[in-house]
This record gives structure tokens, sequence and C-alpha cells, in this order.
């Protein structure tokens, strides 16, 4: 049966992917598309919404996206966010112009609750803010218009609506922070309802999609598990699947969903690269191998050297993500070919991979082995990625929904080229130790500490030789740089406030314990505008 979709065309915007995940809460599958998406494409599609994205251009540059007034001629609901609401007001004869002051960040905005987009915010009650912080204050009367806490960041804004539009919000300085058109169901907001920042944004989101879209929320994570696996057994047939297996939680939950669907035609192989986290191939192995609990096929393939050998006098980062991608695929295809005859190579790519790699239009952050670090040439049929649609917690759903263990489930994040990526300069087999080793005492004193609800935390190793003092003698090692942050769907992250003694008696066991360190760091970068990945 077809299910209920909305479609966010990109323009741009940082916070693509993020506006599709907002909809997917709300119950209502959503894709993200590309800007030129064509108009009969739309129409085949048939949504019950679309959205635009923001973006960084102005609706006047020579080369900035736009697109054909007819869409607004298809009868389907329409929002525009930031960019996007300036493209709705450039397209139907509204003024866009530079802003006397721009907004960045916190704003608060008066909203018109008479609009089916803010008829159920509480305003003041969840949008104080007080030294830059939002705080609860003592609800307000029923009003028809209530202030609100959003997120601005915006240089241009609409100077004046399209000729039939209503003004519903507005600040001090930005006459016009939201418009719409309720006969044509066009609405728009110059503010991102989709990050966290705007307080009352998953109402409005909602509210889109339930009162504007009249959307029933027909998509939860357990129809897409079915759906998946029903769609795997179509295209696999007959034929025989191999799964690059690395006991992380992406191809994990792949592995038991490809398990589902198709059995024994599944092999899973798991590359113990030599870039893994202390013990990690023996408990994958203990896991997915013969004694463990599921049903598969496991082969395990040690190849360490092969892989210290290739990256021998690399050091820029990408550089290394390309090797390792391309080694990797290397060994599966040696591996298929002792298995015989396999037409499928699986991988547990998720959004943020493809995202960050570069593909339709965002700009290339780094390439993971699993999407744009693949080789041009890959001796398989087709690469199965059945969770490239999913953000990382929608993954956890998933494998919540196929009945993984919570310990699996909730396991750390670990990228695909592994060590490799967390060793800033040249990878060898000595620095790899040093980072398993000081990896495994981070990890140990944050469980004994009993700190939970971390997005990601690991150690990494920089580049940096520093003098130091030992025993009264002189040093010249590593400085190891602890990373901890805290994030939903990993396209942005805050540094997570590790208790200080902690890191104290984290750094105090990494000196003394691990040979070739004598400094240790922590990093408070957020991302952006850095990565979660130290590299």
């Amino acid at each position: 049966m077809a299910k209920e979709l909305v479609i966010v065309l990109d323009f741009g915007g940082q916070y693509n992917q993020l506006i599709a995940r907002r909809v997917r809460e709300c119950n209502v599958y959503c894709e993200v598309h590309p800007h030129t998406l064509s108009i009969e494409k739309i129409k085949e599609m048939n949504p019950k919404g679309i959205i635009f994205t923001g973006g960084p251009n102005s609706v006047y540059g020579e080369d900035s996206p736009t697109y054909s007034k007819e869409i607004f001629e298809l009868g389907v609901p329409i929002l525009g966010i930031c960019y996007g609401s300036q493209l709705i007001a450039h397209l139907l004869g509204g003024k866009v112009a530079t802003a006397p002051v721009s907004e960045y960040g916190k704003t608060e905005v008066e909203v018109d609750k008479k609009s089916l987009l803010f008829g159920n915010l509480v305003g003041g009650a969840e949008s104080k803010i007080v030294d830059d912080v939002v705080v609860d204050v003592e609800k307000p009367t029923d009003k028809d218009v209530v202030k609100t806490i959003c997120w601005m960041s915006h240089t241009d804004y609409i100077a004046e609506a399209p000729d039939g539009f209503t003004v519903t919000a507005k600040t001090p300085v930005c006459p016009v922070a939201a418009m719409e058109l309720p006969e044509k169901k066009i609405y728009a907001t110059q503010f991102h309802p989709e990050v966290m920042h705007t307080v009352e944004g998953v109402k409005m989101l909602s509210n889109f999609v339930y009162k504007v879209c009249e959307c029933s929320g027909d998509w939860k994570m357990s129809s897409f598990v079915e759906d998946t696996i029903k769609q795997v057994r179509e295209k696999v047939g007959d034929g025989k699947v191999l799964c690059a297996l690395s006991g992380g939680v992406d191809s994990s939950v792949a592995a038991v969903l490809l398990s589902k669907a198709i059995g024994k035609q599944l092999t899973c192989v798991f590359v113990d690269q030599g870039l893994l986290r202390k013990n990690e191939g023996d408990e994958v192995e203990a896991v997915f191998g013969p004694d463990g609990p599921y049903d598969l096929n496991f082969i395990r393939v040690n190849c360490q050297e092969r892989f210290y050998e290739k990256l021998a006098g690399v050091t820029e980062p990408e550089r290394k993500r390309k090797i390792i991608g391309e080694e990797f695929i290397r060994v599966f295809e040696e591996e298929a070919k002792k298995i015989g005859a396999v037409d499928f190579l699986v991988q547990g790519t998720i959004y943020p991979d493809v995202i960050e790699s570069g593909l339709g239009k965002s700009a290339v952050i780094k390439s993971h082995h699993n999407v744009g670090g693949l080789p041009d040439c890959v001796d398989f049929k087709e690469i199965i990625e059945p969770l490239r649609l999913l953000f990382k917690d929608e993954v956890r759903k998933a494998g919540r929904e196929l009945g993984i263990p919570e310990y699996l489930v909730n396991r750390q994040p670990f990228p695909g080229p592994g060590l490799g990526i967390r060793i800033v300069g040249e990878v060898t087999a000595e620095k790899v130790k040093i980072v398993q080793d000081a990896d495994f005492i981070y990890r140990e004193e944050i469980a004994k500490a009993g700190i939970t609800g971390l997005g990601q935390y690991f150690a990494a190793l920089s580049n940096m030789r520093s003098v130091g003092v030992m025993g009264d003698g002189r040093t010249y090692d590593y400085a190891v740089v602890l990373r901890a942050v805290n994030t939903s769907d990993f396209m942005t992250a805050e540094c997570s406030e590790i208790p200080f003694e902690v890191l104290q008696k984290v750094m105090n066991r990494i000196i003394n314990e691990v040979k070739g360190v004598n400094r240790v760091m922590y990093d408070l970068t957020s991302k952006p505008p850095g990565t979660i990945e130290m590299e």
C-alpha cells in the first residue's frame, strides 16, 4: 500500500536532512530531493506536502536555485523555510531585500495563533530568554498573538509579502517572519522550525503535516522494517549476498535485517583490518560468529598488515579514507570469489554518511568508506543499502523492531575507516596500540563514573609530540585527545561536559599506563564547525 509522502526540496540548506527527520518523527514518511526534481516527477510521486529548505543564496543571485511557479498550481501544500520562504515571496510577486539588521540565533518571534501553523503554540510558557538560555516562565493567558523563541539565520528577508498573503509572524526587525495563503495551502517561515532551538518547532511541523497536509501518520519504524524485508527479498531473489559487517550499530542492524529477509543466502564478512578498538574483533565474533545468537554465515578475515602497508606514509585524512574504503571492497571481492557467485554487497550506509560524502548537492565534508570512498569499479551486481534513508536514532529504533538486544542497539558509533581516522597523520601499528589502550581506559572510566546519554565519545591520537617530564627524565611523546559529544542525529553536536574529576582520572591513567603518551587534551569543538570524528 502506498504511503503518505512529504517531499523536501533541497535548495542547499544545512538542515535539509533534519527537516526530513522531524517530519518522520510525526510518523509521516519524508524524502529529500534536489531542487532540480522535475514537476512531472513530483506529480508522479503524488506527495501530501512539499517543503522548500533554506540555503545560503540570495533569490536575486544569478546562479541561485529556483523552481517553476507551476509548483504552486499543483494543489499540494507547500511550506517554505528561510531561503525557501524568500523564494516563495520572490516567485509570487513579493519583495525580498537585504535586511537592515541580520538575525542569527535564538530570536523572540511574535506569532498569530489563528494560523493553522501556530494554533497550538503556548508562547511565553516555554519561550523566555534569560542570558541566552530558554527558561520556563508562567503560562500566558489564551491569546491570539503569543511570543515564542525561534532560530533565525538570515541576511536577506521578506520586505513585502506577495498580494493575498497574510503575515502571521514578525520580529522587531523582520516584518514577515511568517506568511501564508491558506486558500492555496502555501505557508512560509523565515525561521527554522526544524532545529531544537526553535522551542515549539516540532509543533509547527506537526501542524503542517497534519492540519495543512491532512496526513494520517501511517509511517512507523515497524512498517519500514517490514517493507524493507519485503523489498530485499524481491530484489535478491535466489541470489547470494555478502554483508560488510563491522560490528557497529549500522552494519549490525543491516545484517540482522538481511538475515530476516533471506536467511542462509547471506554471508557476513567481518574484516579485522587492525584499526578496531581494543578486543573488538573478538567481541564481534562472539556476537555474530557460530556461537552467537544469530543464524548467520560468518567469516572473519584478519588482514591487519595488509592495511598497514597500504596506509604507510599516508597522512591526508581523505586519502586514508579512500584507501581504507577501496581495500575493504577488495577484501570483500576476494571473499565473494571464494564463496562463489555472489550477486549483492550489503552495507550499513545511513543518511549522514550520504550527506557528508557530498552525494547530491551537499559539499564533501569527508568520504565514508561505504559511500564516497568506494572505488569506481566494484565487482558486484549491485550494492544494497537498506538503512540509507535513516538517521542514527532511527537505525536504533529499527534494531529494536528486529529484536536486537539493547547492548548492541546502544553501542557507541564507530567509523567504517576505524582508528585510521582517529590517528592524525601516518597510521602505524604502534600508534594503533596507543589509541586502543587510551580509548579503552577512557571508556572504562566513563562506565565506572556511571555517565550515560553521551552521543559519542572516544580517544584519538594527535600528530603532536611535545616535551614532558616523567620519573625525573625528559620525554618527547604524543598527545592523546579525548572527545565526547551530545547529539541525536549526528548532523550537529555539542561538546559534552564530562566532570573534571573523571577527566583528571582518565588523564592520569593514560599517561601512567599507555607507553608513548605524555599529554592528554579534551576537545571542546562543536559540530559545526568541527566534525564529530577527530581526523
